[in-house]
Order: C-alpha cells, then structure tokens, then sequence
C-alpha cells in the first residue's frame, strides 16, 4: 500500500475574462497568483502601483474571471481529492464539465472529491471567479447597510478588506487560485486534521481521520527522541509525549528559541513496515503564554507572560507586505521581519484588515523567537452575523486556529481591529437601527473556538478592548488602547498626557524614500501635491496633517527636499517621543506596538519601512528606543530624570554621563550618575536642578551619554533653537561595494542623516539621526553602490544627501 499523493496543478494554466472587458484575449496564468499580477506579466495592463494607473483598473475587480487548465492524471488510489488551499474568492469549480464545488471565502481551503471524474488523460479545470463586488453588494442589499470606515463594501465578503483600498493602500480587488493547488491521491485513510497541544515538557496530538473503511489503523507520534504509538479503532485518536528534556522555547532576549520536530504517521496495522497511509511533519516549540489582566490601583493590568516571566512588548503592526500577496516569498519575509528584529523588536501584531499570515512567515517568527498576535480578519466595520457570513466566519476561525497551533510564536489571538471601539464611538448604533455588527462574533464564536480547540493561547476580543463590556473600549487605564488624537488633531507631546497600559497602535506619517518615491511617481517637478505624490497619500488630508504636525517644532518648508526631509524627520521624533515616554512608565505601561512597520506599495504612510523596502529615519529611531536596554531623560516633579529601562533578564549597571552644553560645546556642568537597573526593571533618577536650569534656552542643550548611546534633552523646540549652521567636514574611504563617509563636525549638528538612496537607489546606509557636538566624529557605512558609480566627495556632504535638523532651521 503506497503513501498518499500530493501532486501540484501549478504549470499550464491559462485566464481570460469570463465577460466583455477591457482585455479580451486568454493569457497564460501563475498559480498561486493573482489575475492583476497575470493581466501585468502579458503586458495587457500597466503597473497598478505607479502613478495614478490604479484609478484605470478597478474594472478589473467587477469583471469574472476564468482560469482553465488541461492536465494528465496518471494517479490510482481509492479516493482522488482536488485539494485547493486558498480560492480568491467567489469560485465555481468545473472538472471535465461537472460542477464540483463552490466558494465564497479567501481565508479557508477545500477539499473536493472528484474520484470518478479524473481520466488518466485529456482533463480540463476551470475555476470561474465571479466579480467579489458583485457577491459583496449582493450581500449588502440582501442583509442590509452597516457604517464601516471606507466606501467599499468590504465587510460582506470573506476576503482581504485591505484588497478594497485603506488609507495606506490602493484599490485593488483580485481574484485567482491564491495559494497551493493539486490532487491528492490516497487510500484507506488520511490524517484530516492534527492539533499538537504542547506545553512544557508534553505534547498531546489530537487527530481527527477521514477514512474509507473499518481496517485496523495505528497512528504513531515522535518529537525529541520520543516516540509512541496506538491503534486506532474510530475516526478520532489522541497520542501522548512525554518529553521531559525538551528545552524551552523563550521570545528574543530572554533565551532561545528551540523547536523540535513532531512527526505523526498513519500505518494500516498489517507487519509490511511500508503500509504507510499519510504522515504529518512540524516544528513546534515547548513554552506557556499567559495574559494577565488583574485590576490593580491604576486599573487593569496587560501582562504577556511567556514561559512565567513578563515580557515588555516592543512591536510594529504588520500589514500585508504587498498589495498582491502572492508575490511575497519566503526571501521577503525574511528581510522583512529581519528588519523588524534589527530595529529591536519582538512582537508583531498582524493587523486585522489582512490575512492570516503564511506557514512561512510563522516559521521565521518560530526560529527568531519573535512573538506574534494574529488578529482575526475584521477590521474597521460593522459586520453581519447572518448566512452566509456566520458559517464561514466559524469554518474559517477552525482551520485557521488549527493551521497555526504548532507555531510557538503565535501568543495571542485578537478578535477584531478597532470594531467594538468603533461601535461604541463611531455612531454606529443608530446606522445599524438594531442589525448585527459582529459582537456575537468576538465574544462568542471566536473565544469559544480558540478555547476549544487550541486551550494553549489566550484570546482578546478587540484591539483596542478594554476587557469588560462595561468600560469603555478605548480606556488607557484598562487593557488595550489605541492612540489617534495624536495625528489626527493633536501635536506628538499629547503622548505625555497618556498613562496607558498597553499601546496597540498609535503611528506618524512620513513620505517613502526619495529613491521609492521617485520610482512609483513620473510627476516633474516632485512637489507635496503633485497629481502622482498626491494619489499615493490615502489618507483623508494627509498632507495638511503633515504640515499641521510641523507647527511648532520646524518651519513650513518651502522646496519640496525640505518637505520630504522635515516629514521625514518629524516622524522618527513623534514614534520616539511617544515610545520614550510610554517605556518610562514601566511597569505601568507593558507594551507599545507602533503602526505601522511596513506598506503595501510606494505611499506616504505611517511605516518605518517603505514599500520597496527601505528603511526610514523612523526605522533608526526605533533601533534606538527599542533597544533591550535603554535610558532616556523625561520630565519628573518639575525637573528632569534619567530613566533607565532593562527588559533583559540580567542586571544592568551602567554610569551616565550627563553634561548641559552651550551649543559651541562649551560644558556648563557636568555630572557622572550610576545607574542599576534589575533584570526585567526601571530605575529613575532625578537630575539636580544645577544641572538641568539652562543660562540660554535657546543655546544649550543636556547630553546623556553611557554604553555607546546617547540621550538628549532641549530646552525649547527646534523652531526656537539658535542652531548654528551646520558644518561639517566628510573624507570618503571606499569599501567593499560602497563607501565610508568619515564625517567630523565643526559645529553642533543635530540628526545627521545621509540618503545614499539619492545617489544610487540600491544604496543603503547602516545609520541615521546622528548628533555630533563641535570636534565629535562618526562613520557612516554606505553599502551597494559601485566603485565605479561613487560621485564625488563633495556630494556626500551636501543636501539632499546629507541634511541635518539645523537645515531646517537655519535655511
């Protein structure tokens, strides 16, 4: 009796419009794909992502769609299954001219029989996508309007929201064969569904069978060297493991992330050792998560607990890192979340406006031991509860818990993004005039599924939630909260009026890099509200937020490398202004998790990292205050405090430096504090007022220096400031594939930082946001520009290349 037969249906496929549209002809097709990337790859439509060409394909998305293919099949066994992980979305499925299924759900996989159907040669498919619009206003009319954030009707289908546009990303609603497809060829039984409970030193594996007939069965775990066996009679087993020497899996910086391999293997019980029916492989992780929300005397606690000891969450949102999600590989992921982890952090939160994310993302996050929190795919709207949503949302919610139990870094499962906030403050009740807008979904459906099936996780209703119906879902004293005043309508220092528990999301626009600008936009001249630079700003008076965020802190920029750079500039401040005070408040506050880490195409957005990749100053900054351990100076009581935070588990002993200087460099006073911070701790310490009382406000400034990093404190805003021009001086030193820019300054420089991107858009550089006083010195290592490509030294030491805060105020 041979193994089951998993045979892809990848290559040969073809698409064409099942209705009159623009582009009539049939084009060869990838799968897994989608029909933009398909339509793009022949040359039949333009890029979607440059310039405003979006606004000219939405067609696309209201248009049916039929992806045909002639295969061989070969195969023999005793049941032939057309197995289809992910179907993007409104699918009808043909074999040989027979209907054989149909879907209307993006985030679920199928398994249709179609033994009998398949001959050994000459067999047609086609999957028929109808429109998504059109399924989803059918929806709508049929159970009626509910509010939601943007004008789509998103919420009445099983699919992406963030596929019909956000205010970060573009309208494009795709259709195709979105994830594996192929026929799998088995016999007796087969292993329908696995749960591996793992805790601490034991794995239960829970399996669920589909079988053919009443044959004895046995079915065979192992992980670690352990390995143990037991019939099976019915169509359920469970197997037990007992793996007492299994090291822990621990997040970054509290150990490591060790993982083992489970097998679970399905043998018909005859003494041929080969009667092999199916067999299930994954890595999993030995750990405990544990969320404690206790009250305490500023409210209720958000504790993430991992393996007993608390973790202070250093996280971005994720976003879907492209607008066609099939283009992102494992080699993308894996450059992004490194990125993530480079900058510091250790927690990702999947936003709920996307999927649920990849085998290959999570396993990445397995082997780094970043922590993740997947939100539920609901984000920003009312939605219904009735048929034919209510099933799908559970169907969907079981495989998915399941899909994603053997990762030991999924911590946490969120019910919803901004829903129940909004139906408390968004003035949904009297839109809805009673109809359903999801409630029953996060505090019923979802918990009673993550509880049943996989009891190792907590779940949290809503991001944000408060934890108990009666309070307010939003409140900072209470679970989690979301910032937006700050943004929206208030200047970044708002921050410090918040004394929150935990921050789920709170974010700063900037413009990408000038390199990823400049590709996705052919406007000439560039100007903040050019036609291209303005498509590819989603959000609603984006740039008049951007210019109201500049108000006290910088002149209004008058030329547009001005504008790029003070936005720029004025991000990275705000996310740090706002992370260097919540992470003083520790213990209080337990978390931060910035919005966002990435985008989805070219946009100004609230990203670190742009939508080719590149790294803002934002990223810089985050390497900075998200470090393991890290020191900042806040004001306490009137004056000012050093506050050191360590989120290690080790001691910290350290001695601080802190000078007031005149910005001439002239030290006005000095004093050397040592600082102990426990493992896992804060420890405040107030400066004395001869040292932080300024003779000039305008001209001097505190400087806080220990173990290579460095704080700042200054006594007015830079709009105030009497920077001086800046002045420095740059020797150039090739390298390996690029430069090093030795720069010393001859004046006070504040926030150096050099866009290698402006001299060769593959150029990167390993810092930014560097202040020097007068005499100081750094290297700045420019990587992937050819020797032959290097300009001269001069431009390394001129705007746009180099600018610097004082720029901005000095002209």
């Amino acid at each position: 009796m041979n193994m089951a037969l998993l045979r892809p249906l990848h290559t040969g496929w073809t698409v064409r419009a099942a209705a009159e549209a623009p582009v009539g002809e049939t084009l060869p097709a990838t799968v897994p794909g989608c029909v933009h990337t398909d339509l793009l790859a022949a040359g039949a439509i333009p890029d979607p992502l440059l310039d405003d060409n979006e606004e000219r394909l939405h067609w696309i998305g209201r248009t049916p769609w039929i992806y045909s293919l002639d295969f061989d099949a070969p195969e023999t066994a005793d049941r032939l299954d057309l197995v289809a992980d992910g179907l993007d979305t409104v699918a009808t499925v043909t074999l040989n001219g027979v209907e054989v299924g149909r879907t209307a759900n993006q985030h679920r996989g199928y398994r249709f029989d179609v033994t009998g159907l398949v001959q050994p040669s000459g067999n047609t498919l086609d999957v028929r996508f109808d429109s998504a619009y059109a399924y989803a206003e059918h929806v709508r009319d049929t159970l009626g309007t509910r509010p939601n954030a943007y004008p789509e009707p998103f919420q009445y289908i099983r699919k992406m929201a963030c596929n019909f546009g956000w205010d970060w990303g573009p309208t494009v609603v795709t259709a195709g064969i979105w994830q594996p497809i192929g026929l799998h060829a088995w016999s007796a039984a087969r292993l329908a569904r696995v749960r591996p409970v793992v805790t601490p030193g034991r794995v239960e594996v829970l399996v669920d069978l589909e079988r053919l007939d009443d044959r004895p069965l046995t079915l065979t775990a192992s992980c670690a060297g352990v390995e143990s066996t037991v019939t099976v009679d019915g169509s359920t087993a469970s197997v037990v493991l007992d793996v007492p020497d299994a090291r822990l899996w621990w997040p970054r910086g509290l150990g490591e992330p060790h993982r083992y391999e489970l097998a679970v293997t399905l043998r018909a019980e005859t003494l041929r050792a080969d009667d092999v029916l199916d067999t299930w492989t994954r890595r999993i992780g030995f750990r405990t998560v544990e969320l404690d929300t206790a009250a305490d005397a500023d409210g209720s606690r958000f504790v993430l607990r991992v393996n007993g000891e608390p973790v202070f969450v250093r996280g971005v949102n994720w976003i879907p890192d492209d607008a066609f999600v099939t283009r992102v590989d494992r080699a993308r992921y894996a450059e992004r979340i490194g990125q993530a982890v480079e900058a510091g952090v250790n927690y990702l939160r999947v936003w709920g406006g996307g999927r649920y994310e990849s085998e290959d993302f999570y396993d990445l996050a397995d082997s780094l031991g970043v922590l993740v929190g997947q939100d539920f795919p609901f984000a920003c709207a009312a939605y219904p509860e009735e048929e034919p949503l209510g099933s799908e949302v559970a169907a969907e919610a079981r495989e998915q818990v399941v899909r994603l139990m053997p990762h030991p870094s999924l911590v946490m499962w969120v019910g919803n993004n901004e829903n129940i906030w909004g139906y408390h403050d968004w003035g949904w009740p009297d839109e809805l005039e009673g109809r359903t807008w999801g409630e029953g979904y996060y505090l019923r459906v979802l918990p009673q599924i993550v509880h049943g099936l996989d009891p190792t996780r907590p779940y949290w209703p809503g991001s944000p939630y408060s934890g108990d119906p009666q309070l307010h879902p939003n409140d900072p004293a209470h679970g989690t909260t979301h910032i937006w005043d700050v943004w929206n309508t208030h200047d970044y220092r708002h921050y410090a009026t918040y004394r929150p528990r935990f921050v789920a999301e709170f974010g700063f626009q900037a413009p990408p890099a000038y390199a990823t600008l400049r590709r996705a936009v052919s406007d000439d001249p560039l100007t903040p509200h050019s036609p291209g630079v303005a498509h590819h700003q989603k959000a609603t008076g984006g740039n008049e937020k951007l210019a109201r965020g500049l108000d006290g802190h910088f002149p209004a920029p008058e030329a547009f490398d001005d504008w790029h750079w003070a936005t720029q500039l004025n991000q990275a401040r705000a996310i740090a202004f706002g992370i260097e005070h919540f992470r003083s408040l520790k213990p209080l506050c337990t978390g931060t998790i910035v919005w966002q880490l990435n985008d989805n195409w070219p946009v100004t957005s609230w990203s670190a990292v742009d939508g080719d990749g590149r790294r803002k100053p934002l990223w810089f900054a985050l390497r900075r205050v998200y470090s393991e351990r890290f020191f900042t100076l806040q004001p306490r009581d009137g004056g000012v405090a050093i506050v050191a935070v360590n989120d290690g588990p080790n001691p910290w002993h350290t001695s601080v430096r802190v000078r007031r200087l005149a910005f001439d460099g002239t030290e006005h006073a000095t004093l050397t504090v040592p600082v102990a911070v426990p493992g896992g701790g804060a420890t405040t310490v107030p400066l004395p007022p001869e040292l932080t009382t300024p003779e000039s406000p305008a001209a001097e400034l505190l400087g806080a220096d220990a173990d290579g990093s460095r704080a700042l404190w200054c006594f007015a805003e830079d709009v105030d400031l009497a920077y001086p021009r800046a002045a420095v001086d740059v020797r150039t030193v090739p390298a390996p594939d690029g430069v090093d820019l030795h720069i010393t300054a001859r004046t006070l420089v504040r926030d150096l930082t050099v866009f290698p991107d402006r001299v060769a858009p593959t150029a990167t550089v390993d810092d930014a946001l560097v202040t020097l006083l007068p005499g100081e010195s750094t290297v700045l290592r420019v990587r992937g520009i050819a020797a032959a490509a290097l300009p001269d030294a001069s431009v390394w030491s001129t705007p746009p290349v180099l600018r610097t805060a004082n720029d901005l105020v000095t002209g």
